[in-house]
């Protein structure tokens, strides 16, 4: 026997997520928005970084080093890296969310973001390695 006077609030859950306790987690939107952001920019920079390929194919290194030291070029390759393995981790936390469950989940979604992240801070650091080295051979061949 319902009580007549007593409120009735209606909520608006699905019978499973209602079985589980669980709800929204309020993160989905904004990760799909980052996954196809991040997609949309390395786009050029794709194809930048492919045609900047076929362009010093047969270069010297000291070359090869002067062209990484431009400022331009040193800018759209870390761009170039760090997106590349962001995007990487969006797509691999997917993959883990939806297939790796129980108490695999938080070790696995934190050995891939630490992958991740070492690749990405060694493809920065050999960028950076490439720049400085072509700007310290133009100026010792400046000098």
């Amino acid at each position: 026997m319902s009580n007549p006077n007593k409120p009735h609030i209606t909520v608006m859950r699905s019978q499973l997520s209602r079985a589980r306790g669980l709800g929204s987690g309020q993160t989905g939107v904004a990760h799909w928005w980052a996954e196809r952001a991040s997609a949309v920019a390395l786009v050029p920079l794709s194809g930048w970084f492919v045609i900047q390929v076929f362009r010093l194919a047969g270069a010297s290194q000291p070359e090869v080093a002067k062209w990484g030291a431009r400022p331009l070029n040193t800018t759209l390759m870390l761009s170039l890296v760090i997106l590349t393995f962001y995007h990487t981790q969006l797509g691999l936390q997917v993959i883990i969310d939806d297939y790796v469950h129980g108490k695999a989940h938080l070790p696995a979604g934190l050995l891939m973001k630490g992958i991740v992240f070492l690749l990405g801070l060694f493809g920065t650091v050999s960028v950076l390695k490439l720049a400085l080295a072509g700007s310290s051979r133009g100026r010792i061949a400046a000098g």
